[in-house]
């Protein structure tokens, strides 16, 4: 018998569109909350942030959101899509190290935006000083600067959701000496990082993301540098199956519809009620 959902199937799903004048980015920042169906218990709802989230829409994830709550599946979550600027390959990327080409040079303004503009902005604006627990996600580019603000504040995040990250970000150009066990920028910081035990990582990959293979082993980039993460992080400590979820799709591309279909796995998996990871379709 199929479970009686907690959430009024007559709700009408709000969406919030908000508007940030950034100091640190020099921009409006455009935001999209995806309020949750009741923020009535502040303290039982969770934060997700996304990067690129005028994505968002062309998935439909007000529909996805929707439904998820319609069957139960997942405890309330607000969501805030952030719109990327024009300068996308400066303001994403790592914070700390600039790639071979010097992109990336705002990622470190972009993550001060984070946590003194926005993350402010958002309890204002809700009202809500004390969030369950926060999670961010982002797809590409996006991915990588989510994972590299949750690995670099583990004591601010629960989950991170990386969706065709750009992991290949380097310091070496690849006819410049690069070596792939020293010049891939998030690879060396989670080698070189500490252990926070409670941090969930969710990694999306799909066999036509693109057609580079530098290493001419048969498999293309996106994934080897996902699965070479994933392995750092196994030997930093992290659990294979507790710890860590990868879905790799074999017809799975670098795009937006793409990732909505991995998204309501990944919302399920960080914001229902269970933790197991899936069975991946290639192992590390």
């Amino acid at each position: 018998m199929r479970k009686e959902p907690d959430v009024n199937p007559h709700h009408k799903f709000h969406v919030a569109h908000k508007r940030i004048d950034s100091a640190y980015l020099d921009r409006e920042v455009l935001i999209d909350f995806y309020m949750p169906p009741s923020m009535e218990h502040p303290s039982s709802v969770s934060l997700l942030l996304i990067n690129d989230g005028q994505d968002l829409p062309k998935m439909h994830f007000r529909t996805i959101l929707e439904d998820l709550y319609l069957d139960n599946l997942i405890h309330p979550v607000l969501c805030v899509g952030i719109h990327c600027g024009h300068d996308r390959r400066h303001e994403y990327g790592t914070a700390k190290v600039l790639d071979y080409k010097e992109r990336g040079s705002k990622a470190d303004a972009y993550t001060k935006f984070i946590f003194h503009e926005l993350l402010p902005f958002i309890r204002t604006e809700t009202n809500t000083h004390h969030f369950k627990h926060k999670s961010f996600a982002g797809f590409s580019l996006g991915g990588l600067m989510a994972l590299d603000i949750v690995w670099n504040h583990p004591y601010e995040f629960l989950h991170v959701g990386v969706f065709s990250g750009s992991l290949w970000w380097r310091t070496k150009a690849l006819d410049d000496g690069y070596d792939e066990d020293k010049d891939r920028i998030m690879h060396a910081q989670v080698r070189e990082g500490v252990y926070a035990p409670w941090l969930k990582f969710f990694f999306q990959t799909g066999v036509l993301d693109e057609t580079a293979d530098r290493n001419n082993n048969g498999i293309i980039d996106s994934i080897d540098d996902t699965m070479d993460l994933i392995k750092e992080l196994v030997k930093k400590g992290y659990h294979r199956k507790k710890d860590i979820v990868y879905h790799e799709y074999e017809d799975g591309r670098h795009d937006v519809p793409t990732w909505g279909r991995a998204m309501p796995e990944f919302l399920k998996w960080a914001f229902g009620g269970s933790r197991q990871s899936p069975v991946a379709s290639r192992q590390p």
